[in-house]
């Protein structure tokens, strides 16, 4: 358990939390004392052993079932969230931090997949699923859900350091981020008289499943080298600059842009 508790009081819900950086961003601001929505689409088994892992280190969880990338799914979320806030909070120890039954206070919209093909390559099918999954959830996420987004909430969204460069393999997943991070842009104007900020978090190589082609061993050694620390970035180490960006520390950081790429664009 984290010596910080500065999440203390506040509920989080992180899309795709069950595994990968998502899964390292629910810990994350569980261990800072956050109250946190495991959200899964697929695999129950992956969130309950998130929740309990969080559990284990001290820290309060809840799985959220809701398949996303479907219509309807935005609503499907919210009332999935809805319900298993208020049963978590139901059976919290009297010793926890006080946490509301409703509403929500940071928002990571981390949920996504990606579509390792060229342009030539790319089916309707493709392209309709990646910005289903990846722009369009979260554009109605955000949207059927700032009724509960208490002010001076946080917003995150994780983009990709893939929106600032040209890498023609994975052209339809890089259009989809680069439609958030305008979204992010947006919010962070429409939402700043409440106090919420909003940003973009931009991971580079990272090592996730989401990436098959880390299986292959000249890939991966590739991918390292292109940061300046010679390896490649690790769920935690996006999951530390989450768990700021969602903090009263960044009050005063909103409509951003966030490299967490272990500098993949400061050149050769």
């Amino acid at each position: 358990m984290s010596t910080t508790s500065r999440h203390e009081g506040r509920t989080a819900l992180v899309t795709g939390g069950s595994r990968g950086i998502g899964k390292a961003i629910s810990r994350r601001l569980a261990q800072e004392g956050a109250l946190v929505g495991v959200h899964y689409g697929h695999d129950a088994t992956a969130a309950e052993r998130t929740v309990k892992e969080i559990e284990a280190e001290g820290g309060r969880a809840f799985a959220v079932h809701a398949e996303l990338g479907v219509p309807g799914d935005a609503d499907t979320l919210w009332r999935a969230f809805d319900e298993a806030l208020a049963a978590a909070v139901a059976g919290q120890d009297a010793d926890a931090a006080a946490v509301p039954a409703t509403g929500l206070d940071i928002l990571v919209n981390n949920a996504g997949m990606t579509v390792p093909r060229p342009l030539a390559h790319v089916t309707e099918e493709d392209y309709d699923r990646v910005f289903a999954l990846n722009t369009k959830a979260p554009f109605f996420i955000i949207q059927r859900g700032l009724d509960r987004l208490r002010d001076g909430g946080r917003i995150v969204n994780i983009s990709s350091t893939a929106t600032r460069l040209a890498f023609p393999p994975i052209v339809s997943y890089t259009m989809t981020k680069a439609a958030l991070d305008y979204l992010t842009l947006s919010l962070a104007k429409e939402l700043g008289p409440r106090g919420i900020t909003v940003n973009s978090v931009a991971p580079g190589f990272t090592e996730t499943e989401i990436n098959p082609t880390l299986q292959i061993p000249q890939v991966r050694e590739a991918y390292a080298a292109a940061s300046v620390f010679s390896r490649l970035g690790q769920p935690a180490d996006i999951a530390d600059v989450v768990a700021f960006v969602a903090s009263d520390d960044a009050r005063w950081v909103t409509g951003q842009w966030i490299d967490a790429s272990g500098g993949v664009h400061l050149g050769p």
